[in-house]
């Protein structure tokens, strides 16, 4: 018995007695006078054991059943994977089977397990307000990591996450954080869902240029050109915002942090070891995730923008070239012969540009008509940019000179042999030269005359 219980059993007694009324009773004991009366009934039959509750000692009909209690106790203790309470919520909630994770955790903590990550004490922040529209800011990042269990090698996967809505838009698997892997996100990006108005990433060399080299037409244009992916970021209108500090574009870095946790030990649930496999669940992955951290817009209007023609040649390399004499244009590794013209037109001292496609393709272009399309090699191929070792070694140059080359040393001056006469000989010779007849030079050539008389 409670103390509540105990202290009612005082006033039904004197109740029962006649030394009080029933509304004096229920005055004491804070009930009505209709429920007091009830009381009274239930300790004449019972005795004090009526004053407790009916429902002492039973099982209570919204316990948890046995059955889905062992699927927790699974999950918990699965030997390949291990999920946080959160996570095998969700897990339970995608098979039919709703509980809170309040109860994952109550179990876990019965069964003495400890939490997958300890929480760390809160960490003063300054607010960054979301973007307002669904399109108008697309973080981008990759991220190295042992994403098919730590018994395989790591690979990267390049993602963008929309900004407004924390909704995960594409993710792209590559061995490293490369060119290739950049442009394919994006270009997943634009044809699922349009052009965003801005890229926020870190200051990686794939989307700015980190070294000091000013060529002459950059000094003559007043900027540097940009790199082979922000060229196709300003043939696209889409602007990209370098990051100073991972925390700046701490969204994607907490996706990133979810992610890790949970899409390897989902992987590990299902048994996925092959990479085909692997790409084929990620869209699985992503509506998930969408639908459990995914929120609405501040204003419902998107900003997303529709994709341009020709978005293949978009998103390539560009290597602007000067045609030979016998119409051949030049890549490091790479010949095209280029055909004759309308008429039997000859493109030699023609500058065109050369774009590298996302598929391996070679395209000649000038004043926007392709002039040559070269197929792409059979195999797996990585866009990357083809640099030549002479242009490395001229981009180089400013810096390597000042650090490590020696001082440029005068060449000493030609001494021209003497006659034997001497100094006399030569200067004779030079008055008698003859100067060329010019209007500065005539008043000195009068003062010679008259001086010889």
């Amino acid at each position: 018995m409670g103390v509540r219980d105990a202290q009612r059993l005082g006033p039904v007694n004197a109740a029962l007695e006649g030394r009080i009324t029933n509304a004096k009773g229920a005055e004491l004991t804070g009930l009505s006078v209709r429920q007091f009366k009830r009381l009274k009934a239930r300790v004449r039959r019972a005795g004090p054991a009526g004053l407790l509750h009916r429902n002492r000692d039973r099982p209570s009909p919204r316990r948890l059943s046995s059955e889905v209690r062992e699927q927790i106790v699974k999950l918990l203790r699965h030997p390949e994977s291990r999920l946080n309470d959160c996570h095998l919520r969700d897990v339970l909630r995608d098979g039919g089977v709703q509980v809170s994770a309040e109860t994952v955790r109550q179990v876990r903590r019965s069964l003495g397990i400890e939490p997958k990550r300890r929480r760390r004490p809160a960490q003063h922040r300054r607010r960054r307000l979301r973007a307002g529209r669904a399109g108008s800011l697309v973080l981008i990042d990759g991220s190295e990591y042992a994403w098919l269990g730590a018994q395989l090698e790591p690979f990267t996967l390049v993602g963008t996450i929309d900004d407004a809505t924390g909704e995960p838009l594409t993710l792209v698997r590559r061995p490293h954080e490369d060119l290739h892997g950049y442009a394919q996100a994006v270009r997943e990006l634009v044809v699922t869902y349009g052009l965003p108005e801005a890229l926020y990433g870190d200051q990686t060399a794939i989307a700015v240029r980190n070294d000091r080299h000013w060529s002459v037409e950059e000094e003559l244009a007043g900027r540097q050109y940009p790199t082979q992916f922000g060229q196709m970021l300003e043939e696209l209108g889409i602007r990209y915002i370098p990051a100073r500090s991972p925390q700046a574009k701490g969204r994607i870095e907490r996706f990133w942090q979810t992610a890790q946790d949970r899409l390897p030990a989902e992987v590990a649930l299902r048994g996925i070891t092959t990479f085909e496999a692997f790409d084929a669940f990620l869209p699985e992955f992503l509506a998930r995730f969408r639908s459990c951290f995914a929120r609405p817009p501040r204003e419902t209007v998107p900003a997303w923008r529709a994709a341009p023609r020709h978005l293949d040649r978009i998103f390539a390399c560009r290597y602007p070239r000067t045609v030979s004499r016998d119409n051949v244009v030049t890549l490091p590794g790479v010949t095209l012969q280029l055909p004759p013209g309308s008429y039997r037109r000859s493109f030699s001292h023609t500058r065109v540009e050369v774009r590298e496609l996302l598929d391996g393709r070679l395209l000649v272009l000038h004043d926007g008509h392709v002039l040559l399309e070269q197929a792409a090699t059979a195999g797996n191929f990585t866009l990357a940019p083809r640099d030549s070792g002479r242009d490395r070694r001229k981009a180089r140059q400013p810096i390597a000179a000042l650090r490590s080359s020696p001082p440029v040393q005068p060449k000493p001056a030609r001494v021209r042999p003497q006659s034997a006469t001497g100094d006399r000989d030569l200067l004779e010779r030079a008055r008698r030269r003859r100067l060329p007849v010019r209007p500065w030079n005539r008043l000195e050539t009068l003062k010679r005359k008259e001086a010889r008389g």
